[in-house]
């Protein structure tokens, strides 16, 4: 088995190995999914993540290797995040109607997510680097690992930070919001957009394309908010939380 692993580790780094045990990865989170009948605890990309894990610790690929061979697969979230124009531009009639109380809304969870990442840091007596990794927490990942790089965190870090972010809020960010009470679908899409970024934006798909027009706006406001900000901030800190 042992002569197998080098032969397997080089197929698995090359770009067609590295994307295929992406995606493959990810099938298999989605079918394991419908096995337990959807339920919101079994997400597949937790699944995939865990999966692709396991395989690059078995056959010891460092995780830049894997990384720079699945560079496709990351390039291709920049178009995604673009589609999600697509239902915004459906609902965009109510979107405008709802501006002010959006950007009122935006500010402050925008802040609210600051402030956390600040806290959590300062609780913790992190280092620079691990506040700086912290700070986009909410926005989604493309741009969150562009602003560590920019505020002295570390891009891998902050991608990890960013998804179990978002996956906290696909699982419970539809029981929060029921229990506060929030029932309207322009509301709940705020709610998952401006918390839970890409991840909230397929939940609130799950509700609805309303819902999921608002959480694409949010999310598309969130990381243009937070990319101008936090750098700011960042200086005005001095990088210490």
């Amino acid at each position: 088995m042992s002569a197998v692993l080098p032969s397997v580790a080089a197929l698995l780094a090359s770009l067609p190995g590295a994307m295929a045990l992406t995606l493959a990865s990810f099938a298999a989170g989605q079918t394991i999914q419908r096995l337990s009948r959807g339920h919101l605890l079994v997400n597949p990309v937790l699944l995939a993540i865990l999966l692709v894990m396991s395989v690059l610790v078995w056959v010891e690929i460092p995780y830049p290797r894997y990384f720079a061979s699945a560079a496709p697969l990351h390039f291709l979230l920049g178009p995604a995040t673009v589609a999600l124009a697509v239902p915004l531009y459906r609902h965009a009639a109510a979107v405008r109607a709802h501006i002010p109380q959006v950007l009122g809304a935006m500010a402050v969870g925008s802040a609210v997510a600051t402030l956390v990442a600040i806290a959590v840091a300062r609780a913790l007596q992190a280092a620079p680097a691990i506040l700086g990794s912290l700070l986009p927490k909410t926005v989604t990942t493309p741009v969150a690992m562009e602003i560590a790089a920019r505020v002295g965190g570390v891009p891998g870090l902050t991608a990890v930070i960013v998804i179990v972010t978002g996956i906290f809020g696909y699982v419970f960010g539809p029981s929060l919001l029921d229990r506060a009470g929030v029932r309207d679908p322009l509301s709940r899409g705020l709610a998952y957009g401006t918390a839970s970024h890409i991840m909230g934006v397929a939940r609130a798909a799950q509700e609805g394309e309303e819902t999921a027009a608002m959480a694409g706006f949010a999310m598309a406001l969130n990381a243009l908010l937070l990319a101008m900000a936090l750098p700011a901030l960042w200086l005005w800190i001095g990088g210490r939380p």
